[in-house]
């Protein structure tokens, strides 16, 4: 591995924020797994529990963009120390929290830092590597992301049901007080502007504004049917309730397994990798859709709809270090916030779908949004500010596929 991406500080950077990215991701989902134990402690709803996740998804889409803005001439490893700091202090203050109250004001305050996480993080980790394997090293930092729908979320929840919500709160802010420490000490300190990843390398506007737009459409698509997966599962493919676990557990793991396979594509075939990826979740929600009476159809249907959308992540970190038209934090905010909304406007789609056309229809909806994703993607080359350029000055402009992606 060292030979293959760089020194050894470079990895245990890597390695560091990972977990960090894990850490995050756990904690933000981590309320739906012990929903009924925090709702009895504090005597509150399940329905206002459930809001401790909606608001902070949608605290990450409002402050992004200005919170990035408002700290971009920040050195990195400061910014980041800064960030994990406030996750440290407000993750304890998530476990102690007297009531639902104080417990949301500081899941907020983690969402703050959440929001700038994201935007930060991507050009951080690839800046360590060079660019021909930038690429597989972002793999490696958004696997820290499914590792947590995988592993993460499940053992927060045990842990919860063991020893108390609260604990499992404390157990990942002791965990965020480990990454912080050495991200403080291997982390390299690079002025802000100065990184080898904080410029697209090919600045292209109107390329970046597709990605963006085929990201709110496409995770929009993706969260309509995966938000309601579970009443699919049991109510149209006919399984128990008992095996709604094992079966988010394999697309756990082949969601994995996509974020892998994009890291090792997306290098060398960066537009065609996320073409791919977006076409066949089309095809993986178009067949949920149809074939959803079946259970080993319905199996494969969100197996691969797990690999596609945990792929996407991975190639969007990576596509946007190339056409970035200006910062890169920003431009990785900008994805970060459509990549939440898409989250947002899919959950809401389908409740909106399920006391109507029902369940089922989720998968269907899903699978036509995509597909106006999977048209935008395809128009991408056409709409870039590079390829206009070059049009009007008689210039000659490389495919994609031919430069470093």
């Amino acid at each position: 591995m060292r030979e293959r991406f760089g020194n050894k500080s470079a990895i245990v950077a890597l390695i560091a924020l990972t977990l960090a990215v894990f850490t995050y991701v756990t904690t933000e989902s981590l309320p739906i797994g012990l929903l009924p134990l925090i709702a009895k402690d504090l005597g509150t709803s399940a329905s206002a529990v459930g809001l401790l996740v909606t608001g902070y998804a949608l605290v990450v889409v409002v402050v992004s963009l200005p919170l990035t803005r408002l700290t971009s001439r920040m050195p990195r490893r400061r910014l980041l120390c800064v960030l994990l700091g406030v996750f440290v202090v407000a993750t304890c203050l998530s476990a102690v929290a007297g009531n639902y109250w104080l417990l949301m004001g500081a899941r907020m305050v983690t969402a703050l830092s959440q929001a700038l996480f994201w935007a930060v993080v991507t050009p951080v980790a690839a800046g360590l590597f060079r660019p021909e394997v930038r690429g597989r090293a972002l793999s490696i930092l958004y696997a820290g992301a499914s590792s947590a729908a995988l592993a993460g979320i499940p053992a927060g929840t045990w842990l919860g049901q063991q020893t108390g919500w609260r604990v499992a709160f404390l157990a990942l802010s002791g965990l965020g007080l480990l990454v912080l420490v050495t991200v403080a000490a291997v982390l390299p300190g690079t002025p802000a502007g100065r990184g080898a990843a904080d410029r697209g390398s090919a600045p292209d506007r109107g390329r970046y504004l597709s990605i963006v737009a085929t990201t709110a459409i496409a995770v929009t698509g993706a969260f309509t049917a995966f938000t309601y997966v579970s009443p699919f599962l049991t109510g149209v493919s006919g399984f128990p309730e008992s095996s709604i676990g094992p079966l988010l557990l394999v697309r756990g793991i082949a969601g994995l397994a996509g974020v892998f396979a994009a890291g090792y594509l997306v290098d060398r075939h960066g537009w065609l990798t996320m073409t791919g990826l977006i076409g066949l979740q089309v095809l993986a929600l178009a067949g949920q859709y149809a074939f959803g009476a079946s259970q080993v159809a319905t199996v494969i249907a969100i197996s691969l709809s797990g690999f596609t959308l945990a792929g996407l992540t991975a190639v969007l970190g990576s596509r946007v270090l190339v056409y970035a038209p200006g910062q890169s934090v920003m431009a990785s905010a900008a994805t970060s916030a459509a990549f939440n909304m898409g989250i947002m406007a899919g959950a809401f789609a389908g409740s909106v779908l399920l006391p109507g056309p029902g369940v089922r229809s989720t998968a269907l909806v899903g699978a036509l949004l995509s597909l106006a994703g999977f048209a935008i993607v395809l128009a991408e080359p056409l709409l870039s500010s590079r390829r206009k350029a070059a049009t009007t000055t008689g210039g000659e402009l490389l495919p994609e596929d031919a430069r470093v992606t």
